[in-house]
């Protein structure tokens, strides 16, 4: 049994979702996988359900009956991670946005005593893949505005690469959260600021 669960939201992810799985399989650190899939057309679940079927008891499927907003999505997923034993919560995009290879240095970094661990862009001036110039720049633009406002000390406020301690979900009240798109990932972030949690 892992200690730690990856939770990757998913619409419309057929092309992607069989390798960002095995990916995360590969790792050295097990992980187990919960796909939070929002009734997709393209019939990206069924996918999931059939490498169920090779990854007993490390993959699991949370199905919905329409496309609700990633935040939504994670605190779908965020639920059910904490009626299960888990005790680190990973936030993934399916597209390889994030690299798989990162979760382990995620997973340290809380082992080590960090309560959330979040896998920057911008520690190391912008390293961001698959991403247009405005995306990036919007996205630089409203990290640097949170964290003036904020006073948090998160370079990224924005990321959804993220490994959050069981406590930590269980301290924020998750049926509160307000945000259910991008936003989303601000929100959590302050949540656990508020909380004065070792960021």
């Amino acid at each position: 049994m892992s200690d730690a669960i990856v939770i990757i939201p998913t619409y419309n992810e057929i092309e992607n979702i069989e390798s960002i799985i095995r990916a995360v399989f590969s790792q050295s650190k097990e992980f187990h996988v919960l796909i939070v899939d929002d009734n997709s057309p393209d019939k990206t679940a069924d996918t999931v359900k059939q490498l169920q079927q090779e990854f007993k008891d490390q993959l699991f499927l949370l199905e919905r009956n329409e496309k609700s907003g990633l935040g939504s999505a994670y605190i779908a997923g965020f639920e059910w991670a904490l009626g299960k034993s888990y005790q680190y919560v990973f936030e993934m995009d399916a597209d390889f946005s994030h690299n798989p290879d990162d979760l382990s240095r995620l997973y340290k970094a809380c082992v080590a005593g960090a309560d959330v661990a979040v896998g920057s862009r911008y520690v190391k001036g912008i390293t961001v893949v698959n991403w247009p110039m405005s995306r990036i720049l919007l996205s630089y633009g409203a990290s640097r505005y949170v964290r003036l406002i904020t006073r948090m000390k998160v370079k990224d406020s924005t990321a959804g690469f993220i490994c959050y301690k069981r406590s930590v979900l269980e301290a924020i009240n998750l049926k509160k959260i307000e945000f259910v798109g991008y936003a989303f990932q601000i929100e959590m972030k302050f949540k656990a600021h508020k909380k004065v949690l070792k960021l």
